[in-house]
Parts: C-alpha cells; structure tokens; sequence
C-alpha cells in the first residue's frame, strides 16, 4: 500500500487548510461578519418596517384628510344649494311684489283715466246742456219770464242755504 496517495493529499491539504483557518480565526471572522450582516439586516427590517408603519399613518392621515375634504366639498354644495333656493325663492317673491306692484299701478292709471274720462263726458255734457239751454232760453223766454226765474232761483237758494 502506498501512502502519499492522492487521498492522503487531499485529506493532508483539508486538515491543513483547517488548521490555518483556525490559526487565523478565519471561522470566527467569518461568524462576526456573518453576525455583523445579520445585525444590518435586522436593522434594516426594523426599518422597512418603521417606514411601512410611518407610511400607513401617513396613508391614514391622507384617507381622512381627504374623508373631511369630501365632507367640506359636500357642505359646500349643500350650502349652495340652499342659498341657491333661497336667491330664487327671494327673486320669485321680488318678481311677484314688483309685477303686484305695477298691475296695482296699471290698475290705478287706469282707474283715474276712466274717471277722467267720465268727468271730461260730463263736462262736455254739461257744455252742451248750457249752450242748448242757453239757445232755448234766448229763444223762448221773455224778460218778465226771466225775472219771474231769477227771484224763485233766489228764494230757493235762500231757503237752501237757511
């Protein structure tokens, strides 16, 4: 049997190779860095993880600024909506006295044109009786008659007036 074979090489280079890894504390360097590389994950987890919270909050916060946005948008309209109806109910109550008004003002125009226009009949009437009259009355009546006239117009004049 031969005893530098390759497996007593390879089994010679390992221990070797183990030996100068524990010489160096190659293992334990190793441990740290894979240690050091754990501790920067965990770091780094709590901090997705302290992102991810902030940034719900943040989402929350957004959601109900937006829900009182909403709510202010619709009382605003609501508020609109009313002062709306109430311009138009103010402008068709306006309407309503200003057209009440002018029919009242037509309606008085009118009245006093009729009442006018009987007085200026009338008047016309009555020129037209004294003109005929008159006429009639030159025509017809002699001065005894006129005298006669004249003191009964007086006397029932007096006794009126009495």
């Amino acid at each position: 049997m031969e005893l530098f074979t390759p497996e007593f090489w390879v089994a010679v280079s390992f221990f070797l190779f183990i030996g100068l890894a524990v010489y160096f504390k190659t293992f334990h360097k190793l441990g740290q860095a894979l240690d050091k590389r754990a501790a920067e994950i965990k770091n780094e987890l709590d901090e997705a993880f302290r992102l991810r919270e902030e940034a719900e909050d943040v989402l929350a916060e957004y959601k109900r600024k937006q829900k009182e946005a909403q709510q202010e948008a619709d009382d605003i309209v609501d508020l609109a909506k009313r002062e709306a109806k109430s311009y138009a109910e103010e402008t068709r109550k306006s309407m309503q006295e200003q057209f009440e008004r002018r029919t009242r003002l037509a309606e008085e125009k009118i009245a006093r044109a009729e009442e006018q226009a009987v007085n200026d009949v009338r008047s016309a009437a009555v020129d037209a009786a004294v003109g005929a009259a008159k006429h009639l009355i030159a025509d017809k009546i002699t001065p005894a008659t006129a005298d006669k006239l004249l003191n009964e117009s007086i006397d029932s004049l007096k006794s009126k007036l009495n």
